[in-house]
């Protein structure tokens, strides 16, 4: 499985060709959909021998030609798992160099894989109708109702109403939502895991690799609507302190208000640039949470230069998260841990927290 979602193939000439709707080692009849100079992308659209991990999608707008949204609902949610290990570990190797053997940990709330997006995009055609773009396409496939997404953000809500020279529109899901007791405010524009699980399994998985201690001080970077930072705060007591960044506008407002009752937690709304720690000042523990692109060079580089004890690196691109990690392990940091969560079924896509320190483990 290659990245995108797609099995590697070759044609008798070794031109590779990328065939989504295929499990490996399966024999598939593939029709081609694109050509480039260096490789072709195929559906396919016949089995000839099937994977024992093949299943019926439970979607009637999953397969080729039709929604673009879910690449695996073809694959049990076992293999899936085991396909989003494979594909982590594959470029954590080829790109920082490490040779880990990953387990994608399944989150609560999705038993079956369905119902768990609580954010959609959709696309608007020409008669109104919401629907999701073909793969590599501008072509709208029409939806009654999607799958993976919760009851709150369905298609109906949009397809009752036109949308003149529209051409997609976001339905948020709720404003508010509670996290281990705790309300969050998180309006549009503001940042906000879809997988409704993954709030509460991301804070465990920061709090207990991490193991913030009273008196503190934590950089939680990217921060969002302030969920990290709050329980943070809450670890680390009023004798720590911690400092959320933030670049957008609208997160960081709702950050401000999340963390209204947190006098040692305070939010910044700056771009998260190399220069970053000199806004902090010195931190013993550092979060990341950066969007798809990753951190990128520069700022990571700035961060492994640091004094903190220990980095929480949340990432949702294996790709951006392999090239960064590359930068912390040639400063002398170590992976201590890497955790993965299934938190985007039936898509290629996986959450990924690595956790570096200075300090090598026994």
């Amino acid at each position: 499985m290659a990245a995108g979602g797609g099995c590697v193939a070759r044609t008798a000439e070794g031109q590779v060709v990328f065939v989504r709707h295929a499990i490996p080692d399966e024999v598939v009849m593939a029709r081609v959909t694109q050509a480039t100079r260096s490789f072709l992308r195929a559906d396919a659209v016949e089995v000839i021998e099937a994977s024992p991990d093949r299943v019926v999608p439970p979607c009637p707008y999953a397969g080729p030609g039709l929604c673009g949204g879910c690449d695996w609902q073809h694959v049990s949610l076992p293999r899936q798992r085991r396909l989003k290990a494979d594909l982590l570990a594959e470029q954590l190797r080829r790109l920082a160099g490490l040779d880990l053997d990953v387990t994608v940990e399944e989150v609560p709330g999705a038993p079956d894989g369905l119902g768990w997006r609580t954010r959609v995009r959709y696309s608007i055609d020409r008669s109104g109708r919401a629907g999701f773009r073909r793969h590599r396409s501008h072509q709208v496939q029409p939806v009654e109702r999607c799958l993976i997404a919760s009851p709150e953000v369905q298609a109906e809500g949009v397809t009752a109403r036109r949308w003149p020279g529209v051409e997609s529109v976001e339905v948020p899901g709720p404003s508010e939502r509670v996290v281990r007791d705790r309300t969050f405010r998180a309006g549009p524009g503001a940042f906000w895991q879809v997988h409704p699980a993954a709030p509460d399994v991301l804070v465990g998985a920061l709090l207990q690799g991490l193991d913030p201690q009273p008196g503190e001080a934590v950089a939680d970077l990217y921060g969002g609507a302030g969920i990290f930072a709050a329980f943070l705060a809450e670890a680390v007591g009023v004798g720590g302190r911690v400092v959320l960044v933030e670049g957008s506008a609208r997160a960081a407002a709702a950050a401000e208000e999340n963390l209204a009752g947190l006098a040692h937690a305070e939010v910044m709304r700056a771009r998260v640039g190399p220069d970053v720690l000199d806004l902090t000042g010195p931190v013993d523990l550092i979060v990341l949470d950066p969007p798809r692109a990753g951190a990128g060079l520069e700022v990571s580089a700035a961060l492994a230069g640091s004094n903190a004890r220990s980095v929480a690196y949340v990432a949702c691109d294996p790709a951006s998260l392999g090239r960064d990690l590359r930068v912390f392990l040639d400063a002398g940091w170590t992976l201590a841990a890497l955790r993965a969560f299934d938190l985007f079924p039936m898509t290629e896509h996986v959450e990924a927290v690595a956790f570096l320190t200075r300090d090598r483990l026994a």
